[in-house]
């Protein structure tokens, strides 16, 4: 008798679905937020388009480890831009030397505008006779070999926990810090918050290991390098308090709906997209042990120290939407090796933490080069908002329909480039793919030009409003154009 019942519960929920949805995957609800083309997320058919990946464009130094107490081993950087205020922190580190000793500081640069940076003096800690420098952390080894801080935006946070920090190698586990100003910070009485009990692999901690607040699943998480099968992999955590983590996953990867490869991951970069902070990014420095491109001679040449270029490494780009999997949509190199002998050392390329806009059309991405050199340094790469990844038409032209979505808002707007030949009609179907009228692609009006927010239009005008919490489909019928997001508004 239960079991009837139960199979006739099933039946009546299936009966009283929408049409559209029987049989049918859900729809996605994408709301109001900014969709990016960095996955296949919204992607259902393309025809005669690809998902091409754009690579970043070298803007040149900004920082210069030239202190006597940063030098050829500053390394595993962090970006934050607070209101007005850009800060980087950085590795001092002049000497090699075994990870997590007492020659290793934490050091600290500002810019009003992400291009132009300074390094403030402060008196915090004395080093090498130098009572002034630009050090925030001293004296706190072994977590000042990978401090890797955070602004805190969880609602409500106390004030004096604003900043905050994880830090330490597999001998201290990962240490808490919080600091009300990103300038002076204090140890948390919690001490060690991720321990290596915790971690069910043979080693971790070694590399910078990155956390955040996450708005949309409202907690703390943790993504940091551990061993598996003798590869740097990844592992994830998360905590509802920053004190108490849950049980480590390690992340997968796939590409195109299939397994892919499992590289070297030095560092992984992991952070929510500032302007779609549901698609976590991840810029990870891809290393090489073993494949050495320089010579003993080049070597030599461009003073790379003795023990660092027999390996060789560059950035890829991976995302992730909140699960224990990052897609790995694109497999070749995001920022890769620059000309010259000095960008195909060992550890070099890695990127900073995090992606930051640095003008109305751009964002940044700040990369650590000439590793092991005298001429170490942070270069800055530039890119168009939303521009890591775009559904690309040639001039042949073709078009591409998203899956069955549910919106929120009255507009659609798009971040687009087309040439002056090129551009991208846009049709609005119903969840089974019929043309809805007033909205078909002889009712829209062709967008051409180059913009990163521009409001679609048919004869109609551009009210969707009564479209708005109904499954529908985006049909993009594109030439010579780059579509890069899309975001519905009000």
């Amino acid at each position: 008798m239960k079991q009837q019942m139960m199979i006739l519960i099933v039946l009546l929920a299936i009966l009283t679905l929408p049409e559209s949805y029987a049989g049918e995957p859900k729809p996605l609800e994408i709301g109001s937020q900014r969709e990016l083309f960095v996955d296949d997320y919204l992607i259902d058919k393309m025809k005669g388009v690809e998902l091409r990946l754009h690579h970043p464009v070298d803007e040149g130094v900004v920082l210069k480890f030239d202190n006597p107490w940063e030098g050829l081993f500053c390394g595993y950087c962090t970006i934050i831009k607070d209101g007005d205020i850009y800060r980087a922190y950085y590795r001092g580190r002049p000497t090699a030397g075994a990870d997590g000793d007492v020659g290793e500081v934490y050091c600290y640069a500002e810019s009003k505008d992400g291009k132009n940076w300074t390094k403030p003096e402060f008196a915090l800690f004395e080093k090498q006779g130098h009572k002034k420098n630009n050090i925030i952390l001293a004296d706190a080894a072994p977590m000042t070999h990978n401090f890797s801080p955070f602004l805190d935006t969880r609602p409500g946070v106390p004030k004096a926990e604003r900043y905050k920090a994880l830090g330490g190698t597999m001998s201290s586990g990962l240490v808490a810090f919080t600091s009300a100003d990103g300038i002076h910070w204090k140890q948390h009485p919690a001490g060690a918050v991720i321990t290596k009990k915790m971690v069910p692999f043979p080693y971790m901690f070694d590399s910078q290991n990155v956390a955040f607040w996450s708005p949309v699943e409202k907690k703390y998480l943790s993504y940091f390098r551990v061993f598996k099968d003798g590869i740097r992999r990844i592992a994830r955590v998360e905590s509802d308090d920053f004190i108490h983590w849950s049980k480590p996953v390690l992340m997968n990867y796939t590409h195109r709906d299939e397994k892919a490869p499992i590289e070297h991951l030095y560092t992984n970069q992991t952070h929510p997209y500032f302007r779609a902070p549901h698609i976590y990014l991840a810029v990870a420095a891809r290393f090489m042990p073993g494949r050495q491109v320089l010579t003993d001679a080049q070597a030599k040449e461009v003073g790379v120290h003795p023990k660092y270029f027999k390996d060789t490494s560059d950035a890829i780009l991976m995302t992730t939407r909140g699960d224990n999997t990052y897609q790995r949509t694109f497999l070749s190199g995001f920022i890769t090796g620059g000309i010259g002998a000095q960008n195909w050392v060992s550890r070099t390329n890695y990127p900073a933490l995090n992606v930051v806009q640095t003008g109305p059309s751009e964002m940044s991405i700040y990369v650590n080069q000439d590793y092991a050199q005298p001429t170490a340094h942070l270069r800055r790469y530039s890119l168009r908002l939303d521009g890591f990844a775009s559904v690309r038409a040639d001039y042949k032209g073709g078009e591409l329909v998203t899956k069955p979505l549910i919106f929120d808002g009255s507009k659609l707007s798009i971040n687009f480039s087309t040439s002056a030949a090129g551009g991208i009609k846009v049709e609005i179907q119903d969840a089974d793919g019929k043309p809805i009228p007033g909205f078909t692609l002889a009712d829209s009006r062709e967008q051409i030009g180059n913009e990163v927010n521009r409001i679609v239009t048919w004869k109609g005008g551009d009210d969707l409003k009564a479209l708005s919490g109904k499954p529908i489909r985006l049909r993009f019928v594109m030439k010579d154009a780059d579509l890069y997001s899309l975001q519905f508004t009000d």
